[in-house]
């Protein structure tokens, strides 16, 4: 089996660990606090692959101010406020499937940003991405009493906010950085996360980390894992034009996330999760797919 044929898939499944390792991590460190220090790790990383292979560098301010100012959104505003939710206890299977909607916010969007017109289909996926998400999460809220409800509530907000940041951080970056060596815009998104939750992590958490070996392979994970191989393998999916294979499967990543997160954690696998997971990665397919009615 070649690489070609493996990549996407690898990709995708990679992708689904981030909900994982953010669950797996909470134990050990605040959420805000190792994202910090991932952060600051992952910069590193990419700073030293991008002078080691000579990558070029944004050529004005502008592009790096883009550049940091993208991974506000795409890492400090999104990352830190799924990994914060999770550690208030939104289950990883439900911030995965929220944060999966967001190309159904991208698509609402659209007409707005760039003038385009949504389609039957795309609409029709919005309202079915929307209703799964409802399906999936609305038994469990209604059988909390109003004080836990309101406890449930806060988290989830904020994990919503978070899918808005990175609907919001992917039309900025497809706006102003259509140019530009990844290496050195994942190095200047990375510094733009750290800006972000660093200082929030001063200012609301205490900043336990225990240096337990669960702590040093959720931050190894984290960093060479999700931060250096997903990158990598995105570079090779785009030089081998393979971009839209992997786009196709992030349909996964809802279902595999609940998945590993029953297996490891033993987070419920409830009928109105599974049936609310299914009608929303339909929707998000509907979304996505293209067609030619227009209304």
């Amino acid at each position: 089996m070649t690489l070609d044929r493996i990549a996407p898939a690898l990709f995708v499944l990679l992708w689904s660990t981030g909900w994982i390792v953010a669950k797996y991590a909470s134990p050990h460190a605040d959420p805000l606090t190792f994202l910090s220090v991932r952060f600051l790790l992952a910069a590193a990383l990419f700073a030293a692959l991008t002078s080691l292979s000579r990558a070029a560098w944004p050529s004005s301010r502008a592009g790096w101010g883009h550049g940091v100012l993208s991974g506000v959104f795409l890492h400090g505003i999104y990352l830190g406020g799924v990994w914060w939710a999770i550690d208030q206890g939104v289950p990883a299977s439900v911030s995965g499937l929220i944060a999966a909607l967001q190309p159904l916010l991208t698509a609402i969007a659209a007409p707005f940003i760039v003038g385009e017109r949504l389609t039957v289909a795309q609409r029709l996926g919005v309202v079915l991405g929307f209703a799964g998400l409802a399906v999936a999460i609305m038994p469990g809220l209604f059988a909390l009493d109003t004080a836990t409800l309101y406890t449930a509530l806060v988290p989830l907000f904020v994990n919503v906010l978070a899918m808005i940041s990175v609907t919001a951080g992917t039309i900025y970056q497809k706006r102003f950085l259509q140019e530009g060596d990844l290496r050195a815009i994942a190095t200047l998104q990375y510094i733009g996360g750290f800006l972000v939750v660093a200082p929030l992590a001063l200012l609301i958490e205490p900043l336990r980390i225990v240096w337990t070996p669960e702590f040093i392979l959720a931050m190894g994970w984290s960093v060479l894992g999700l931060s250096l191989v997903s990158i990598m393998l995105l570079l090779y999916l785009i030089r081998r034009g393979q971009v839209s294979r992997a786009a196709s499967l992030t349909y996964l990543v809802p279902p595999a996330v609940a998945i590993e997160s029953w297996l490891l954690f033993g987070e419920d696998l409830t009928l109105p999760m599974i049936i609310g997971t299914f009608i929303a990665v339909i929707g998000v397919w509907l979304t996505n797919r293209k067609s030619r009615v227009v209304v």
